[in-house]
């Protein structure tokens, strides 16, 4: 008898050592679920040398864009004496789109680069008959395109008058809305770095390009040179939000825009992302000794 008592004694003691594990092992995966649900959800990213939760960086840069859309093109000029253009001029030669080309032009809110492009066909003659082109320009931000819209009326860029159909949307680089291998050429001009996961903005440039498709990015680097860096970095820091304030009202804004050119990958690393997002025949030029640096691959 007193065996049998052992042996039911030993078989409880083994339930409650299975339960107690059981529970210890279950609250532990709560704990370890709870805690991967909470670094998701608080991941950083930067926001000019601010430290931030990714989620609230679009927010932020949101923000930035709302504020300075209406002097967006006038601070272009005073901030790069002007050298903005010739930057955009040589990125579209570096395109040389065709008639037929249908251009995504991501991040182009006021149209610069948009407005270039038609240009360029135009200057091309009058197009075959079969070989239709299209623009659509897209921007995180409303009020960009607002001023790119008003900008195409009162420019003529319609078209009636320009022979090349012309749509805005209000998209996000991260996840555009659009169906995918449905262009031929994609083009982002001084708005990557602003995007919070640039791997996903390439990852999507990829997706909507058809085979044989043309990537081509427009931003801010890194000087060589480590003087003239130097010396590039005080007139950034120095001149840039005083001229923001002084033009534009806003000092803030072109903080963040001058500190967010520094955060941005150097021209090896950020090829090495191009070519990870599955884009061949990589390359870059830089111009103004570094100042920007136009980036091209192509969809194989």
């Amino acid at each position: 008898m007193s065996s049998i008592k052992t042996s039911v004694f030993k078989w409880l003691r083994t339930q409650n050592t299975a339960r107690a594990v059981y529970s210890i092992r279950h609250l532990t995966t709560k704990r370890k679920t709870a805690s991967t649900e909470e670094e998701i959800n608080n991941k950083q990213t930067h926001f000019g040398f601010q430290t931030i939760n990714e989620e609230e960086k679009w927010k932020k840069v949101h923000e930035v864009f709302e504020t300075v859309a209406e002097k967006y093109d006038v601070m272009n000029d005073a901030m790069s004496l002007g050298i903005h253009r010739i930057w955009k001029d040589i990125f579209m030669q570096r395109l040389a789109p065709t008639h037929g080309t249908k251009l995504l032009d991501v991040a182009g809110g006021t149209g610069d680069i948009s407005f270039r492009y038609i240009n360029f066909l135009k200057n091309l003659g009058p197009p075959p008959e079969n070989k239709q082109s299209s623009v659509t320009v897209c921007d995180i931000n409303q009020s960009m395109l607002d001023v790119g819209k008003l900008r195409a009326q009162r420019q003529g860029f319609t078209k009636e008058a320009c022979g090349v159909n012309i749509e805005w949307i209000c998209g996000d680089a991260e996840k555009l809305s659009l169906p995918d291998e449905s262009y031929t050429a994609y083009t982002i001009a001084f708005g990557i770095r602003n995007c919070t996961h640039v791997d996903k903005v390439l990852e999507e440039a990829y997706r909507v390009l058809a085979p044989g498709g043309r990537f081509m990015c427009l931003e801010f680097s890194h000087i060589p040179n480590s003087t003239m860096q130097w010396l590039y970095d005080q007139y950034s820091f120095q001149v840039i939000p005083v001229l923001g304030q002084l033009i534009a009202g806003q000092w803030k804004p072109y903080q963040y825009l001058v500190e967010s050119i520094r955060q941005f990958p150097d021209q090896e690393k950020f090829k090495g992302m191009i070519e990870e997002a599955g884009f061949r025949q990589v390359t870059y030029e830089n111009l103004t000794f570094g100042v920007v640096s136009i980036h091209s691959g192509f969809k194989i």
